[in-house]
């Protein structure tokens, strides 16, 4: 912790800091980077900005010192331009040279050269001065050196020569003077550039000192103060506080640490108790899970609705200390409860209460809701309660709705001779149980109610086989007969061996038929072993008909569910009954293709094939077969295929998914 005096040196500076920069230290710490950023921003530009024009002023005076030079030079090759001769022309070229540099110097003094850079200095008239020069040369410098070079005789070129040395001598003290002058700025801008580059220097050096003492003053401080709390806390001396000494992240901070240790301080002062009562409440949990765990693994068993309801009542009134127990089962029909199972209630209370109109007493009005209700048959409401189960000797009664999918199923009850308090927690187990039993009976009813359509359904595909095989071959059998009588009517002696060979035949098809539908009803698939069912049926459709028969089995998956099996192998029982009464084969393939994609059946002949279009009219009795197929395909989720064509034999084929197959399961 922080002096008295040290404290109040710290809010001081947070007092300056917080009107300078606001309160916030992302605010503070980002105006004060951003102030020596402009800050040194400004000197380095100032003194990039320097040191440019130094350099382009370097260049200035060297272009203009070497004007003296040149202009020597010019003057020097001026006077020794012969008159005549082989040489003049060569002189003539560098004195057009010399003309040239001049003046391209000169130009350059006068407009610069940023690509070098080249700049004159534009203090103390030295742009004026560089006109000048200018002006002296195009007036009085170079009008002299064509003078000279168009002189014809010797005294023109003496004298022009002297003029030419004259003015070049005056042309070349005002360009020394241009110099001096350049010169002297030079030295001036090198000064103020020394200047630029010492303030840079104080700039670093007093920005570290001021960065270092803000972050001091408004980070470093501050976390050492929290980090001397954190190892107070660490020490488990929960009654330390820190300073709040800012308004900003950290006094926010500040703050939070002393309401976090106030909080804590509270918290240990009562963690004994607080641990106690966490553990009855996890221990209560505890019970609920347990007694839904218990009743759930109970329920999962197959059972009627009456072992269901006896068991579950045999736990619940276990659980609960219950004196007695019972289930009501709603009839919605009627409107009315009836008792299905109970434990512990009198031959007389059953017998009173054993049907139950709803709205009437406390069990009548909970199948109407859904949340459990608990009454108490010490003050009995008329409006809610018979007196049964007063003069029966219970206390305390619950009545806890039984529904699943928002429909109500029933109710039951739990019957106390002592009061009995009701938690919320229990009320809500209570619920939750009911949901459970709901869950159940629903499940066990649709269970039943599908067993009741597929038995259903079965004799329905049994009813259309027997349609198709003996019923017609009766039909047949009874139209011979009729024409049999009607031949021995009118002596028709000739008529009748034909005609009782018709019926000897049609008694042999329908024998043969009766024959393969006990076969084919007395089928069934060996666990896990489709192929082998499959093998079987062949060689007993082989025994029957003569035909040849091929089963081939390409690859290999994990079992199948056992109804997909079954159907399967009665549409391939169903194909060959087909190849046998219609296709006059000489052989037949049975391919079955097992993979992780599902499962894939093809059965081949080669008989006379039929007209797929006509057998898929209307009206075509006598290939009820082949619907009967695709009920069976539909049913499992399959698509079957028959291809088939006069002459071309036909090919059955089967197509099961993996898909399909778990859809089937589920």
């Amino acid at each position: 912790m922080l002096p008295a005096n040290s404290e109040h040196s710290v809010r001081t500076e947070f007092d300056l800091l917080n009107t300078l920069l606001g309160p916030k230290l992302a605010t503070r710490i980002i105006g004060v980077l951003v102030a020596f950023f402009l800050l040194a921003l400004v000197a380095i530009g100032l003194t990039l900005y320097s040191s440019w024009k130094l350099e382009g002023v370097a260049a200035a005076i060297n272009d203009a010192g070497s004007l003296r030079m040149r202009s020597w030079k010019l003057a020097h090759h001026s006077v020794a331009l012969p008159l005549d001769g082989p040489t003049r022309n060569a002189r003539l070229v560098i004195l057009r040279k010399d003309i040239g540099d001049i003046e391209r110097v000169q130009s350059g003094l006068a407009q610069g050269d940023p690509a070098r850079p080249l700049f004159i200095p534009r203090d103390d008239g030295i742009p004026d001065d560089v006109a000048t020069i200018a002006r002296v040369w195009h007036s009085e410098i170079r009008p002299l050196v064509e003078r000279v070079v168009g002189a014809q005789t010797d005294d023109a070129a003496r004298q022009a020569s002297v003029a030419l040395e004259g003015a070049t001598h005056v042309y070349v003290n005002s360009i020394d003077i241009v110099v001096k002058k350049m010169e002297r700025s030079f030295t001036a801008h090198t000064n103020v550039l020394r200047s630029y580059q010492v303030l840079l220097v104080a700039l670093a050096v007093i920005g570290t000192v001021v960065l270092m003492r803000f972050f001091f003053v408004a980070v470093i401080r501050p976390l050492d103060t929290l980090q001397s709390g954190m190892q107070q806390m660490e020490r488990e001396e929960f009654s330390a506080r820190v300073p709040v000494l800012t308004h900003d992240e950290f006094g926010e901070l500040s703050r939070g640490f002393n309401r976090m240790a106030g909080h804590l301080e509270g918290l240990y002062g009562t963690l004994e108790e607080r641990v106690a009562d966490k553990t009855r409440s996890l221990a209560e949990k505890n019970r609920e899970l347990s007694i839904l765990y218990n009743i759930a693994r109970l329920l999962r068993r197959p059972m009627s609705i009456e072992e269901l309801s006896r068991s579950f009542l045999e736990e619940v009134r276990h659980t609960f200390a219950a004196d007695a127990a019972s289930v009501r089962l709603f009839d919605a029909e009627a409107d009315n409860l009836y008792i299905t199972t109970h434990q512990g209630l009198a031959t007389e209370f059953i017998d009173e209460e054993a049907i139950l109109d709803c709205g009437n007493c406390l069990c009548g009005q909970a199948v109407l809701g859904d949340i459990p209700i608990v009454s108490s048959t010490a003050y009995p409401d008329s409006a809610r309660t018979k007196d049964t189960c007063m003069r029966a000797g219970f206390e305390t009664v619950s009545a806890v709705p039984v529904n699943h999918n928002n429909r109500a199923l029933g109710i039951f009850n739990l019957y106390f001779r002592r009061k009995v308090v009701v938690s919320d927690g229990d009320r809500e187990v209570l619920q939750s149980l009911g949901q459970h039993l709901g869950m159940a009976i629903d499940n066990v009813r649709l269970q039943s109610r599908e067993k009741e359509m597929a038995v259903s359904e079965e004799r329905n595909l049994i009813a259309r086989e027997l349609h198709d095989s003996i019923a017609q071959g009766l039909a047949f059998l009874n139209l011979q007969v009729q024409m049999l009588d009607d031949a021995l009517a009118h002596d028709r002696k000739e008529d009748t061996g034909e005609m009782l060979e018709l019926i000897r035949q049609g008694i042999q098809e329908s024998y043969a038929d009766v024959r393969e539908l006990l076969q084919h009803f007395r089928a069934r698939v060996p666990p896990q072993d489709l192929a082998a069912a499959l093998r079987q049926a062949i060689e007993r459709f082989s025994e029957q008909s003569g035909v040849s028969g091929e089963l081939r089995v390409h690859g290999a998956s994990p079992p199948t569910v056992a109804e997909v099996d079954i159907q399967v192998l009665y549409i391939a029982q169903e194909a060959l009954s087909n190849v046998r009464k219609h296709a006059q084969a000489k052989h037949v393939t049975v391919d079955l293709w097992r993979d992780a994609e599902g499962v894939r059946l093809e059965i081949r002949d080669d008989g006379v094939g039929f007209d797929k279009v006509a057998a898929d009219a209307p009206g075509q009795g006598e290939h009820v077969g082949l619907h009967i197929m695709g009920e069976r395909a539909a049913r499992i989720g399959g698509a079957l295929d028959i291809q088939s064509q006069k002459g071309g034999g036909t090919l059955v084929s089967l197509m099961l998914t993996a898909t399909e197959q778990e859809a089937t399961q589920a």
